[in-house]
């Protein structure tokens, strides 16, 4: 029996690797990509990346909801005016929402626990999870050997032994698995 995962999905580097990770243990993966700023999106690069793993993307634009969400953060700003969580809280629920749709059993996303410090760190990432409604169905494949093992982990639709445990802001780590899996074409 096939397992369906719903992926959030930028196109950029961690995504793309998170989506093939799931993707070599038998995952079929669709990939979501929230717009947030329609004048800033590139579709193209986008639609490039999803196109090198084989995937499924569905592209959604948030960005009425989105702003709704920078003017009055529940979970208030991070720097620069980035309302962070509740961002993620958003696309998450988007997530959640195809997820269902689709059929998936779980989603995933290319966060790494401690890469930016106001919103992946661990008590941010449950806070996400929790207000998303994905309480144990959201796993991050790139730093779940770090995390509390998931729903899809513990059911055995997904082997936690061929997750990571990337953690911090180096990106070395991730240059590194990207040159092992093959993905040479992404964002700097």
């Amino acid at each position: 029996m096939s397992v369906k995962a719903v992926g959030l999905f930028s196109g950029g580097l961690d995504s793309q690797l998170a989506a093939r990770v799931l993707q070599l243990q038998g995952v079929e993966v669709e990939l979501l990509h929230c717009i947030t700023d329609p004048e800033r999106f590139e579709g193209a690069r986008v639609e490039e990346a999803a196109g090198r793993l084989g995937a499924p993307l569905r592209v959604l634009d948030v960005a009425e909801e989105f702003f709704e969400v920078v003017r009055s953060p529940r979970f208030g700003y991070g720097s620069g005016m980035n309302p962070c969580l509740d961002c993620r809280v958003l696309m998450l629920r988007k997530a959640k929402a195809l997820m269902e749709e689709a059929g998936a059993r779980f989603v995933f996303t290319g966060e790494v626990l401690g890469q930016r410090p106001m919103s992946q760190h661990r008590g941010a990432l449950r806070l996400v999870e929790r207000e998303s409604g994905l309480d144990g169905l959201l796993l991050r494949p790139l730093s779940a050997k770090l995390l509390p093992p998931t729903i899809p982990e513990l059911k055995g639709w997904v082997d936690r032994e061929g997750l990571y445990d990337f953690s911090g802001r180096s990106r070395k780590p991730q240059m590194a698995l990207a040159k092992q899996l093959g993905i040479s074409e992404y964002p700097s």
